[in-house]
């Protein structure tokens, strides 16, 4: 699978670090973890997608080199790539377009998209694949990941007999998602729409699960987001399959019984954990070492899932 030479790719182009954003002549309706948003008008939205990271649900002070790009380019290839499963909210139009100044042109270049507004649906959509994070916690506590009740004896890391679908609500700007049983997201969003929310994720999940597999990488776990239009047509936004909303590990060193090296923010979460720090804001300063390899793993599973290189 692969798209136009270069289409996914930044190769070449100037790379500012991009922390946060002011735009000229657009105005900000909303500060992420990682994006901005910013209103284009009635019908469309600019989202830019800087290098800030967050883990524990707090934001860094660090800013990782090109961070943002990797995660803009493989959630576009990912969306070209899955419109056969589900709708994206993509336009297609240049971000250039609606940017004032050539200074904020060459700031946004690769790392901004312009999306139809849509109502977004107020869950994550988590599919797992292996016995990893917090469901391996589930797991050695109850013998269930959320719920669901699993085989016993599985190991860490362990690939799970078929893909679970573990739907969680968002939670406010720093708390934690909880999860939540599909009787419960039925209730919320109504049994027809919880269905199609749980295939299409399982849909997306299997199929990207295959073509990282050819390149090298599993795909542990991931998270989607969706939203409804006007007419109440399911839509896949936010990001896709990135190292923010999934868990990608080496598929040439994976072996079961051992948490896995990873693609992901995993490697500043296992790094933060040996700090005396309580997971509250404000985050601790990471050390030089530790923001370029984690800017070298984003740009590697840029490299494997989409064969482009920053």
């Amino acid at each position: 699978m692969g798209g136009p030479k270069g289409r996914y790719s930044t190769k070449g182009m100037p790379a500012p670090t991009v922390y946060r954003t002011e735009l000229t002549g657009l105005a900000r309706i909303h500060e992420g973890k990682v994006r901005d948003i910013y209103a284009v008008d009635d019908a469309t939205l600019l989202i830019v997608t800087t290098d800030r990271l967050s883990a524990f649900d707090v934001v860094l002070p660090d800013p990782i080199p090109d961070k943002g790009r990797v995660l803009n380019g493989i959630s576009e290839f990912w969306f070209a790539h899955t419109r056969h499963l589900v709708p994206n909210h993509l336009t297609g139009r240049d971000p250039a377009s609606v940017l004032r100044h050539d200074s904020e042109r060459a700031l946004l270049q690769g790392r901004a998209v312009i999306v139809r507004r849509l109502k977004a649906l107020p869950i994550e959509a988590v599919v797992r694949g292996y016995l990893i994070g917090s469901g391996w916690k589930d797991y050695q506590a109850s013998g269930q990941l959320c719920g669901i009740e699993l085989p016993p004896g599985l190991k860490l890391a362990e690939r799970l007999p078929q893909p679970l679908f573990t739907p969680a609500t968002k939670a406010p700007s720093g708390g934690h998602d909880e999860n939540i049983a599909f009787a419960d997201l039925a209730s919320l969003l109504g049994p027809e729409l919880a269905a199609a929310v749980r295939d299409s994720a399982r849909a997306l999940y299997g199929f990207a699960a295959e073509h990282a597999r050819r390149r090298g990488i599993i795909i542990a776990d991931t998270k989607f987001e969706f939203g409804v239009d006007a007419e109440g047509r399911l839509t896949l936004i936010d990001e896709v399959l990135t190292p923010d909303s999934s868990r990608f590990w080496p598929a040439d060193t994976y072996r079961a019984g051992v948490s896995p090296p990873s693609f992901d923010k995993q490697y500043v979460r296992d790094y933060l954990e040996t700090l005396d720090w309580n997971k509250k804001a404000p985050g601790p300063k990471l050390p030089a070492e530790i923001i370029a390899r984690t800017s070298d793993k984003y740009r590697e599973a840029l490299a494997r899932l989409t064969s482009e290189v920053l």
